[in-house]
């Protein structure tokens, strides 16, 4: 195993484990393998029939993944993307099947502490960001050929970056010159372009956070992902999210909120009682690590989970 990957520290482990309420003959699913802490603390509460699907887009997680299989028979592992899930489900045959899917949203820290990935604006590597590496546009291909406008709206949308606009222009006016290939080369465009009085934490966070997002569409995939997660759930069954930003948190929120309402339709159409019933149950109030937790492994810091429940088979529509 990877040095990294001993330092990483799962966020919320217990809080997810417990969340899941699982049932020791029960067939789970960890969305976001990662370096596998989650899936440990899963299968450490399984008993000799239950099973673990743990799915990630990351080769490295994989590896990881693949590692840990071959010391226990009850995990499996599959290489997709959220919007992809739906058919490594459907190959394990467990659709409507699931008592708990798992996902922890983000960037993990090996792969944040890999200078490599190019997530970091704190260490110096080839600006990619790309989840997996092996397939799509990265961050230095789009930040090179895109529109201003269209870096300006990334910026702004996906960053919530008040100075979108005047970052994209700096952008546009940096590649004139020379290609911007390394994460410290655009992490210094973005500083030289922010406001000095905003320099209280590192001004390049938020335009990081939005290339990210947008190279690899976590949004879009997540829409999709909650969707196939919930039609896939037993009733009965588990959905749990950790969040770490805003954006995140609000589609999770609402996406719980929705189901929890059920489908509102006019009167008199023939719509069948099911349809009308709400899918999911909100468990608890949104969850944040201890004190204890983030003085430990600072990265928690704005970790959130939410946590719903399966109410009835009816299958919810794209969001």
């Amino acid at each position: 195993m990877d040095e990294r990957d001993e330092l990483h520290k799962t966020v919320l482990a217990e809080e997810a484990v417990s969340a899941l309420n699982i049932q020791s003959e029960g067939f789970y699913i960890d969305a976001t393998f990662g370096r596998g802490g989650h899936s440990r603390a899963i299968l450490s509460e399984l008993g000799v029939e239950g099973h673990l699907l743990a799915l990630d887009r990351d080769p490295e997680a994989i590896e990881a993944a693949q590692q840990l299989a071959t010391q226990d028979l009850r995990l499996v592992v599959g290489k997709t993307q959220f919007g992809q899930m739906e058919n490594v489900i459907a190959a394990q045959r467990i659709q409507g099947k699931v008592n708990g899917v798992l996902f922890d949203l983000g960037v993990s820290s090996p792969q944040l502490d890999d200078p490599d990935r190019g997530f970091s604006f704190m260490r110096d590597g080839p600006l990619d960001m790309r989840m997996d590496s092996d397939n799509g546009q990265s961050a230095a291909d789009w930040v090179n050929t895109a529109a201003q406008e269209e870096i300006a709206d990334v910026l702004y949308q996906f960053g919530e970056e008040r100075h979108s606009r005047r970052i994209a222009r700096a952008i546009v006016n940096a590649r004139k010159a020379q290609k911007v290939t390394r994460t410290l080369q655009l992490a210094e465009i973005v500083k030289a372009a922010h406001p000095a009085w905003e320099r209280d934490k590192h001004p390049a966070t938020r335009s990081f956070q939005a290339i990210r997002i947008h190279v690899n569409d976590e949004l879009g995939e997540l829409k999709k992902a909650l969707v196939v997660a919930v039609n896939n759930l037993a009733i009965g069954g588990r959905l749990v999210v950790i969040s770490f930003h805003s954006l995140e948190d609000r589609m999770v929120k609402q996406f719980i909120a929705d189901c929890s309402r059920g489908d509102k339709y006019p009167r008199g159409l023939p719509i069948k009682a099911a349809q009308l019933a709400p899918t999911l149950k909100k468990i608890g109030k949104a969850t944040r690590p201890s004190v204890r937790e983030v003085a430990e492994n600072p990265r928690a810091r704005s970790a959130v989970i939410r946590v719903a429940e399966k109410l009835q088979t009816e299958k919810v529509m794209a969001i």
